[in-house]
């Protein structure tokens, strides 16, 4: 609670300008994985994981006259995943529209689907974005309270159920090795002279960037590119709307009420349209008077 009030609370106030605005500045090129950051102040790290932090989108507001379109890639590192390791199991989830927590959790775990609960669930979402970070056994026993043989357990039943995943991330890393190097679909490369260092654990953590790069760095590049076909659109359909901020995954636009589903609109088109991939990119949309989702 200290850290909400000094952090945001009080340090966010004392930032505003004249017109209660709060201005960011986004740097293109100051991250190794080629998202956006902010800074002065950062406003990619307002809370969001835990209900009291998260009130604090409450307190951001559009313009007077004006409401907030919040439009955000669902899963887009998992889809990504899903595309560039070719696993048929995947693809067939995201592809049918099935939730990819919920059905990693009936393949991995052999459970029917009606006896899923949202404890499983979560253990199921805790594998998927783990593995997206090359997580271990003992990291995932600690994010999830159990044992490092039962979290052993989880990842193994997870390759089996995605075979592909793991033959994608073990080449992924071997190339890297060979060529010091990783590249996105879009041919931005990351250098990972990690791999051949001669501690062990920067090795290690070598092999994670190695595993992540690719997927973390080819959502960056989606999401700049739907930035850019996000503003055109809007300058020529919609002049009324304008983006405010970008979170990552999240594109957050201002507009007046009555052109909110038009706004709404042209953010999926646009972002969903970027590219086409073996498994479709969506668009989670909402209007508010806040940005408290």
């Amino acid at each position: 609670m200290t850290k909400l009030h000094s952090t945001y609370a009080v340090a966010l106030t004392e930032v505003a300008d004249a017109h209660d605005r709060v201005d960011t500045d986004l740097k293109q090129a100051h991250t190794s994985t080629g998202r956006l950051s902010s800074a002065d102040p950062n406003l990619q790290n307002i809370p969001i994981r835990t209900p009291l932090g998260r009130e604090l989108r409450r307190y951001f507001i559009p313009s007077e006259g004006m409401v907030l379109v919040d439009a955000d890639y669902s899963q887009i590192e998992l889809r990504l995943l899903a595309h560039l390791s070719g696993d048929s199991e995947m693809q067939r989830a995201f592809a049918s529209g099935e939730d990819i927590h919920t059905a990693t959790a009936a393949t991995a775990f052999r459970i029917p689907r009606e006896q899923i609960t949202p404890d499983i669930r979560k253990r199921a979402k805790a594998i998927n974005f783990g593995i997206v970070y090359g997580i271990g056994a003992y990291s995932l026993s600690q994010d999830l309270g159990i044992s490092v043989a039962e979290a052993k357990a989880y990842i193994e039943a997870y390759m089996q159920t995605y075979p592909a995943i793991g033959a994608y991330l073990d080449r992924t890393v071997e190339d890297a090795t060979a060529c010091g190097y990783t590249e996105t679909l879009y041919g931005r490369r990351r250098y990972i002279p990690e791999l051949k260092a001669a501690n062990g654990m920067v090795r290690a953590m070598g092999r994670r960037i190695a595993m992540n790069a690719p997927l973390q760095g080819a959502a960056a590049d989606i999401m700049k590119m739907a930035m850019v076909r996000v503003s055109r659109a809007l300058k020529k359909e919609l002049p009324s709307a304008h983006l405010l901020m970008q979170v990552h995954d999240e594109l957050v636009l201002e507009c007046p009420p009555e052109d909110a589903p038009r706004a709404a609109a042209i953010l999926a088109r646009e972002m969903e349209g970027v590219d086409t991939l073996s498994v479709p990119l969506t668009v989670d949309v909402v209007t508010g008077d806040t940005w408290l989702k």
